[in-house]
């Protein structure tokens, strides 16, 4: 079983900030479960172009407002908390948060934990796992 905090983990480099966002990820491959599973805010204001051609996510709105855009259909949707969105197709998209967005994320491949998006929006496929710091597991 693993048992783990949300504000121990914010205290070691399970915490990637990126311009834009930062993302707490409270599972990660080196955990064994398959997947990884992010506490994720995304700032008021910023413009977030992601194309996760090499990795699935989910992802739950817990607090907040914006807009997510496909750009594969041009279609909008309205963000707010209770509403779940799926990259099920790898789908190319903008995140435009009007506030603070804080979600929980789920990836498939599950990430190692240090990945940030690079040029083309994508999280490479196996970033070196960072060093574990006192975290419970």
């Amino acid at each position: 079983m693993i048992v783990r905090q949300l504000r121990d983990i914010q205290k070691t480099d399970r915490l990637v900030k990126s311009k834009g966002w930062d993302s707490a990820r409270l599972l990660l491959k080196s955990d064994g479960m398959g997947f990884s599973f992010h506490i994720t805010t995304m700032y008021a204001g910023e413009e977030l172009k992601m194309h996760y051609q090499n990795h699935l996510e989910a992802v739950f709105i817990l607090k907040g407002t914006g807009t997510i855009e496909d750009l594969g259909t041009g279609e909008t949707h309205k963000l707010a908390p209770g509403i779940m969105y799926a990259l099920n197709k790898n789908d190319q998209h903008i995140v435009r948060p009007d506030t603070d967005l804080l979600t929980a994320c789920v990836f498939n491949p599950p990430v190692t934990g240090q990945e940030v998006h690079d040029e083309t929006g994508a999280y490479p496929t196996d970033v070196e796992a960072p060093r574990e710091a006192a975290v419970n597991s």
